[in-house]
């Protein structure tokens, strides 16, 4: 089937521009070159698509703001450039999609806030009243705040949680590079091009390993990574090379650019896969061999299964799931406290009540609420 066909039903797209698409080389914003994406955006928009951008560049533009040649290293460091860039790159979004009539608005998020379920449905409230008013929200990750225990990391998994956050029907990630190779092309003459991925595959993340751009954080991997998250969702992806900002618009024309990532044909729920993808992680629970039998063949976690608990946390928070192998099985919505579980653990379900009065819940974690790996 050709492209045009493929991609005949999208609606809702959400568009990742990386750093090395918004800098020179030196740091610097590439004005021409966002006018230019500013440009097709507002486009396609006119044309009847939804539009969500998720930029990277904050960082990238700091340094160009304060002549720095080199990427910070230390957390404090990184949180003030970004502060400083985050500030010139929005101004500048601003001032151009001004220009096409278009309104647009800044949210900054972090991995907490995709992880707490609240928080998650906040931020895909307030996209969807955006959507509604045809502004074009622009989002990157809350740099200046990060730290190592919330931070997403890069802004490919950023955009592939934004589109399962706004169930999004394509996602284009804009890169410096075609797509995806067979290998490196800069290293080897004979890579060639793979236009279709039907199934991210062992072979497939194979192909993507190797260091990112000096200016981003990303590389071939993580872009396969945001795949995994995207295609698992029913969510199209596609990587291209965005140099050529007309590129946006050639891509929904049905144009045979890039590398397309097809969508799984039974998509994962969107409370489901923001239990495997979204959430932090508070601790660990550790289950016995009938537990793991019974988790893995789509029912619910009973005290009597635990064997152990690893971490603090409360009901309410996501937990991982292990086999007495320390084999991750899954990740599910605790419904007592780690202490709470620490004293059931082991129990059958009638005796709940001589240990917690009176157990809200017979399940440790309802099957309703795990997703299995």
């Amino acid at each position: 089937m050709d492209r045009k066909s493929l991609l005949k039903d999208i609606k809702r797209v959400v568009i990742k521009i990386g750093t090395s698409t918004l800098t020179h080389e030196n740091g610097y914003l590439n004005i021409n070159k966002i006018e230019k994406l500013v440009r097709n955006i507002s486009h396609i928009q006119n044309l009847g698509y939804e539009v969500i951008v998720v930029s990277s560049g904050a960082v990238g533009a700091g340094m160009g703001r304060l002549h720095l040649k080199e990427r910070p290293k230390t957390i404090p460091e990184k949180q003030a450039i970004a502060a400083v860039g985050q500030v010139a790159l929005i101004h500048l979004y601003q001032k151009l999609f001004f220009e096409y009539n278009k309104n647009i608005a800044q949210l900054l998020l972090t991995g907490e806030d995709l992880g707490d379920r609240q928080r998650f449905l906040n931020a895909r409230n307030a996209c969807f009243e955006l959507i509604s008013k045809d502004i074009i929200p622009i989002i990157n990750e809350n740099d200046s705040v990060l730290t190592e225990e919330i931070k997403i990391g890069d802004n490919d998994t950023l955009s592939a949680l934004v589109a399962s956050l706004i169930d999004a029907d394509l996602l284009i990630i804009l890169s410096d590079i075609d797509g995806l190779y067979t290998a490196d092309p800069r290293k080897d003459p004979e890579a060639k091009l793979i236009t279709t991925v039907e199934e991210v595959t062992e072979e497939i993340k194979n192909m993507g390993k190797g260091a990112g751009s000096s200016l981003g954080t990303g590389g071939m991997a993580t872009k396969i990574r945001a795949a995994e998250i995207t295609v698992s969702r029913g969510i199209n992806m596609l990587i291209a090379n965005g140099e050529d900002p007309d590129i946006i618009v050639e891509i929904l024309n049905g144009a045979q650019v890039g590398t397309l990532f097809l969508p799984f044909d039974k998509a994962v729920g969107s409370r489901k896969h923001w239990i495997k993808y979204n959430s932090g992680k508070h601790g660990k629970i550790i289950v016995d061999e009938g537990a793991k039998n019974a988790v893995i063949a789509g029912k619910s976690l009973l005290p009597k299964g635990v064997t152990e608990v690893i971490g603090d946390f409360v009901k309410g928070d996501v937990v991982s799931l292990y086999s007495s192998e320390d084999k991750e099985i899954g990740k599910g919505i605790v419904n007592y406290s780690s202490s709470e579980i620490d004293l059931i653990k082991g129990c059958h379900s009638g005796k709940l009540e001589e240990i917690l009065n009176e157990p809200e819940y017979l399940e440790v974690i309802h099957s309703n609420n795990i997703s299995r790996n």
